[in-house]
């Protein structure tokens, strides 16, 4: 049966497991907001059945909000009641930004959840109202949590404590679905969403925030993926950090063909190349030596440039050396302590 839609609502009201799945959280959480903070159903079908009103399922989307935001939530439900009301104004009592917390929404004492039914463990409160918005498919809340993420904190602690716990844990309960013979498929969806999302909000911070508010100088780190590997996002993440270090980035994106990245190389005095390896499949050290030799420059005067290995693919080549030109790196900080590096060394460049 499918889920019923905003403006769908059936007219004898939503059930209690009805409403869960349509915001993403469990029963049990809608429950425990009706016995703490009596945030329940104004009616019962035939005394006894819980049915929530379209007025009711408004309240609760408000509720959910205004948790994900991290209000605390005895707060967020009382504003959802007075706004319900139209006695609370649009933006609410919410602090910003929320604590670290390993509570879950509604239960003490439990393991940490995110109440969408993703194994997060401890994590920050922006990162478990993120994964609560992703799997209500909510994507205006999704781009708003992430914005005010990466403004507050900076694009490299949003990734490493607010976008990737999410992500894995997406990840997580997608395989463990399809473990169990579940429908896996169900977090597929969520995994694209969040993933499209997440790179929206980096690259507009690179482009709308860390350029004019530290210009970039100096030769430009050249990223790309090898040919056939589409992962983009952690260079997305590379290249929102590179910016607010004052880097120029040239992002040639995902899957670009062999030729066509050595002529890029060739043609672009940059400070380094970085190639992105997820798998073992796409980890291409040919083509990465082929990368470190390419020069650069006038006849006579011509130059190499720095290639970094970046990516978990890199660690299942069975050459562990680093041939000449060619540098393991195995974090983002790790990326980021190396190029800034590059950049101290040659200042001409």
């Amino acid at each position: 049966m499918a889920t019923p839609q905003r403006d769908e609502l059936p007219v004898a009201g939503l059930t209690t497991g009805q409403l869960a799945r349509l915001l993403g959280v469990s029963p049990t959480t809608l429950r425990s907001w009706d016995r703490r903070y009596g945030f329940g159903p104004a009616s019962r079908a035939d005394g006894r059945h819980r049915r929530w009103s379209p007025d009711d399922v408004a309240m609760a989307r408000e509720m959910c909000r205004l948790t994900a935001t991290g209000t605390p939530p005895a707060e967020a439900a009382r504003t959802a009641r007075l706004r319900a009301r139209g006695s609370a104004g649009p933006d609410g009592p919410a602090e910003w930004p929320p604590v670290l917390s390993d509570r879950a929404d509604g239960a003490e004492g439990t393991a940490p959840r995110a109440g969408s039914g993703l194994p997060l463990g401890r994590v920050r409160s922006e990162c478990r109202g993120l994964a609560r918005a992703a799997v209500r498919l909510d994507a205006e809340e999704v781009r708003e949590l992430l914005r005010r993420a990466v403004a507050h904190h900076g694009p490299a602690v949003a990734w490493e404590e607010v976008m990737s716990p999410a992500l894995q844990a997406v990840g997580r309960k997608w395989q463990s679905s399809g473990e169990r013979g579940e429908q896996g498929e169900q977090y597929v969806e969520v995994e694209h969403l969040l993933s499209w999302h997440i790179s929206a909000a980096l690259r507009h911070y690179y482009l709308d925030a860390a350029r004019p508010r530290r210009a970039a100088t100096g030769a430009p780190v050249l990223l790309s993926c090898l040919p056939g590997e589409q992962h983009t996002l952690p260079l997305d993440v590379l290249t929102a950090v590179l910016g607010d270090e004052g880097l120029a980035v040239l992002m040639l994106g995902g899957s670009v063909p062999a030729d066509a990245l050595i002529i890029a190389v060739r043609r672009v005095a940059s400070l380094a190349v970085v190639l992105w390896a997820q798998t073992g499949d796409t980890a291409d050290l040919a083509l990465a030596r082929r990368v470190a030799g390419a020069r650069w420059g006038v006849r006579g005067a011509r130059t190499q440039t720095p290639v970094l290995l970046c990516g978990p693919g890199w660690h299942q080549v069975t050459d562990a050396a680093e041939p000449p030109g060619l540098t393991y790196v195995t974090s983002l900080h790790d990326a980021v302590r190396t190029l800034t590096g590059l950049r101290r060394e040659h200042p001409s460049r």
